[in-house]
């Protein structure tokens, strides 16, 4: 039988390589403003082999905010940790979106309604196919993607919540290197 209609522009992510699927999460950091210091947790994550796939950087005058989403979250944070680092994790979804305008905005249009507050957005560097995936942290995660769900942007059958490994494996590689982006 077929599935529920999904809304033009949105389908639902597909399996990439988890055999077990784990949430995709978010490292958050906070990191002084000044030249040099997101060089060093850079430094710290490289040696670590850590590949990223999503980084969002937002600066005031004394402080900086870190958003990373790496190959090895557990790993990245420990070595962060041991690094003199503190970093939080949170919890994200990804959905697949055509490239065309609009696509975001249903996703959003659907989580509105119900109060479900986006609290972070990132663009991933892997795509599923040629289409863009787009990964995001809600005050209600597991309510968001129930609604989702309902509203046909994805199935029980069909969602996929990739791991971070997952989108590291799907992501482009270099030659010479462990695929994605090697911080």
């Amino acid at each position: 039988a077929a599935g529920p209609a999904r809304p033009r522009g949105v389908e639902p992510l597909a399996r990439l390589v988890s055999a077990r699927p784990m949430p995709l999460r978010e490292l958050l950091l906070t990191l002084p403003n000044r030249p040099g210091a997101l060089a060093g947790v850079a430094r710290l994550l490289a040696k670590g082999r850590i590949n990223l796939a999503a980084i969002s950087v937002d600066s005031t005058t004394g402080r900086g905010r870190v958003r990373l989403v790496v190959s090895d979250p557990d790993r990245a944070l420990s070595l962060l940790s041991a690094g003199g680092y503190e970093a939080e994790v949170r919890e994200m979804m990804a959905v697949r979106l055509e490239d065309r305008a609009g696509s975001f905005l249903r996703v959003l249009e659907t989580l509105a309604p119900a109060k479900i507050n986006i609290q972070s957005v990132a663009l991933l560097v892997v795509r599923d196919g040629n289409l863009p995936l787009v990964a995001f942290a809600a005050n209600d995660l597991p309510r968001a993607r129930r609604l989702l769900r309902r509203a046909g942007f994805t199935s029980t059958a069909a969602e996929r919540l990739v791991s971070n490994a997952d989108l590291l494996a799907a992501a482009p590689s270099i030659p010479g290197e462990s695929v994605g982006l090697l911080l």
